[in-house]
């Protein structure tokens, strides 16, 4: 069967420079807040071409952070989409606020048409998630920002190198907010997270709240020099073990975005008219492609059919607001999220990570192009 995604490959190329790191780690006696950390941060901070940023314990943190730093809690309301990882909607329901869920357009991203309606006197920021690796039309976002005075926090846990306009995304907003989950466009292999910010003040106190709010007073020395607290804080630091690794993989990011982006390419070019709906390819758009989502009606049966040659996933099955720990955000005759819903039971993700052959990429096509064409003659 051929696996929706496979890091063997990637860690057989990486792995002496990547054992080679750990080593130096562990051999330095810096275990937390030493010089891998520093190193990536700086790196990081370069490749996103941003002012300021921290490494995080997750990309959920860095939303969670974000919104502290702006004082968001109980009573505010933070604007969003259903249709996005849990951990967007989770960070901002730890803070205490209220989410407001927004529809999506047919590219799966915020309508942004739709957003206006929702905003009231309580609401303090909009989370945009720029979903499967596509960045989202930020535009009227930030005209929305300035006239209400709402802070825009971009999530970008699944778009790392994606732009608009030719401008990398994290930088539109007040923050942007990355991931490093093995699986993400770049990858640790454990948890990680990194948080932008071009307002030096902002990221002053985000790297407090990192760190039980902690001040670092002498930075060019130690992170933190002395144990006092400031402000109420959390504990979110990125390892020097998994900074050693990202400061290895940081170094191919731009191939692999390329290998990616070549991939989507070969699904572009041969499932077209197969019947299956493809991702949206746009004008000012560079999209990195960390997922290829398709749609279908008998999504289901697709599956079915092809799961003993392919592992397909689904991102996401449900919606944030279709599940237990978050239906209260919605009425409970709610059709004001009629796209989320209607996708959710249609898309499906393909295979796609920078070391897929080609040949396992056309074995796929033809399958699924041999299984589509099935329902296509039933119908």
């Amino acid at each position: 069967m051929i696996k929706f995604w496979d890091y063997a490959i990637e860690y057989k190329e990486l792995k002496k420079k990547i054992l080679n790191n750990i080593d130096k780690v562990l051999k330095s006696g810096d275990l937390i807040f030493g010089r891998q950390i520093k190193l990536f941060e700086k790196s990081f901070i370069k490749k996103n071409k941003s002012k300021f940023g921290i490494a995080l314990n997750s990309g959920t943190d860095a939303i969670y952070i974000a919104l502290k730093s702006l004082n968001i809690g109980a009573n505010d309301e933070v604007i969003t989409v259903s249709n996005t990882a849990i951990p967007t909607v989770a960070a901002i329901k730890n803070t205490g606020a209220k989410v407001l869920f927004v529809d999506v357009n047919d590219d799966y991203l915020i309508d942004t048409n739709k957003i206006e309606e929702k905003i009231t006197k309580n609401t303090k920021a909009i989370v945009v998630v720029h979903l499967y690796g596509q960045a989202c039309d930020i535009n009227h976002l930030l005209k929305l920002s300035k006239k209400y005075k709402i802070d825009i926090i971009e999530d970008c846990a699944q778009s790392f190198g994606a732009k608009f306009q030719n401008k990398i995304v994290g930088n539109f907003g007040t923050f942007g907010c990355f991931s490093f989950y093995p699986t993400k466009i770049l990858g640790t292999y454990g948890d990680g997270g990194f948080l932008t910010t071009n307002n030096k003040l902002l990221y002053e106190k985000t790297k407090r709240i990192r760190f039980y709010g902690i001040e670092s007073s002498n930075p060019k020395k130690e992170f933190y020099n002395e144990y006092y607290s400031y402000e109420n804080g959390t504990n979110s630091r990125l390892s020097e073990i998994q900074s050693s690794i990202l400061n290895i993989k940081i170094n191919k990011i731009d191939k692999d975005i390329k290998r990616r982006r070549e991939i989507a390419e070969i699904y572009f070019s041969n499932l077209k008219d197969t019947g299956l709906i493809l991702p949206r390819r746009r004008k000012d758009f560079f999209d990195v492609y960390h997922l290829f989502v398709v749609r279908h009606q008998k999504r289901d049966e697709i599956i079915k059919n092809v799961r003993k040659k392919i592992e397909i996933k689904i991102h996401y099955k449900y919606p944030n607001h279709k599940m237990q720990a978050y239906s209260d955000y919605v009425c409970e005759k709610c059709n004001c999220l009629s796209k989320t819903e209607l996708f959710s039971k249609e898309i499906f993700s393909l295979p796609l990570y920078p070391e897929l052959t080609n040949k396992k990429i056309f074995k796929i096509i033809e399958i699924l192009k041999k299984t589509v064409n099935q329902f296509s003659k039933k119908n």
